[in-house]
């Protein structure tokens, strides 16, 4: 069943659960904090942008997590393998951090010792900002880069958790075109509207303590027209709807049933052999060939995160609501593994 919210609603009732779970092409159902009651360190806010092409990208997170702030600036060199990701925390915002409570407007800025990232949702452009004194091998980073054009449906859901209070609300927009550039020391990234492009992961929720999900990820051009993908699963009660769907020229497709096949070895997941995904309506049949994983795993107490974000080229084939079938080859993209507690 894929239920679709289709009118402006609140979104959490007067005890804090979801009004109503299920998908929607919009931000239609309405987020207020005042609303909240799964407590006070529960609830999870985040904005993370994605700025890729196929040679780098980029990746910036604004973090208010009650109990911890993250704040998070990764660089990615494709072409030369590496990654460097800087995740300074902060202690105890509490919600001080004010991450807008829509997705279509609003500023957030945060800064710590030698580093600030701010971003700014203006008309029809997003504008992200950051620096980072001492980012790599004691060379400062700096970033500016505009967001346009985004296209007029988005992957949003409302998905509850088998607990009173808890949920996630969640807005993906694939797609925008990417104008800007960072620089590295004397290296500059540029990133050109032709061929770049970003994501929004906008994240609204109460969580339970242990949880796993999977995301994977894509925005290019598919014979000259704007193409992306959002799949997805692993935590939650889904059974209204999942929050799979294709995007093609600003209309969204929406998907059933996704699954990662993630090969292992050794018992372990071997997250940089070839992947494959399959879906249940034969809608995304797709192989993936990992280029480089963007790990990272913090324990400290009782909190833990585990992290794999790998990025690489699918190929394959989606088919649209219509029929239409897109075919894919070498098609650059991401898709992770994250186990959280906390």
């Amino acid at each position: 069943m894929q239920h679709e919210i289709t009118r402006p609603i609140p979104l959490l009732d007067e005890r804090g659960n979801l009004t109503e779970a299920g998908y929607a092409k919009r931000l239609l159902p309405v987020y207020d904090r005042a609303r909240v009651r799964g407590g006070a360190t529960r609830l999870k806010e985040w904005d993370y942008y994605l700025v890729m092409n196929d040679r780098f990208a980029l990746a910036l997170t604004i973090a208010d997590n009650s109990y911890m702030g993250l704040d998070s600036i990764s660089l990615l060199d494709f072409d030369e393998g590496w990654q460097v990701t800087r995740s300074p925390m902060r202690i105890l915002p509490m919600g001080r951090t004010g991450l807008p409570a829509a997705s279509d407007r609003g500023d957030v800025g945060v800064s710590g010792k030698g580093y600030g990232i701010f971003f700014r949702v203006s008309g029809e452009k997003r504008l992200l900002c950051a620096h980072m004194d001492k980012f790599q091998n004691g060379e400062a980073l700096d970033v500016q880069i505009a967001l346009t054009d985004a296209p007029e449906e988005s992957m949003v859901i409302c998905t509850p958790f088998h607990k009173p209070g808890h949920f996630y609300y969640n807005q993906k927009i694939n797609c925008m075109r990417a104008t800007g550039r960072v620089t590295l020391g004397e290296r500059t990234y540029s990133f050109r509207p032709e061929h770049s492009f970003g994501t929004l992961d906008w994240g609204r929720g109460v969580w339970t303590y242990h949880n796993t999900w999977y995301w994977g990820s894509g925005s290019g051009l598919a014979d000259g027209v704007p193409f992306g993908f959002n799949i997805g699963y692993g935590f939650g009660d889904t059974s209204a709807a999942s929050e799979n769907m294709l995007f093609y020229d600003g209309t969204a497709h929406k998907l059933s049933r996704v699954a990662f096949h993630i090969p292992r070895r050794g018992g372990r997941d071997d997250f940089m052999s070839p992947w494959t995904f399959t879906s249940d309506d034969g809608r995304f049949e797709m192989d993936f060939v990992p280029m480089l994983d963007r790990a990272a795993c913090t324990s400290v107490g009782v909190i833990k995160s585990d992290q794999h974000q790998v990025f690489g080229r699918f190929t394959g084939r989606a088919v649209l609501d219509g029929g239409g079938v897109i075919e894919l080859k070498d098609f650059m993209g991401f898709a992770e593994k994250v186990e959280n507690k906390w």
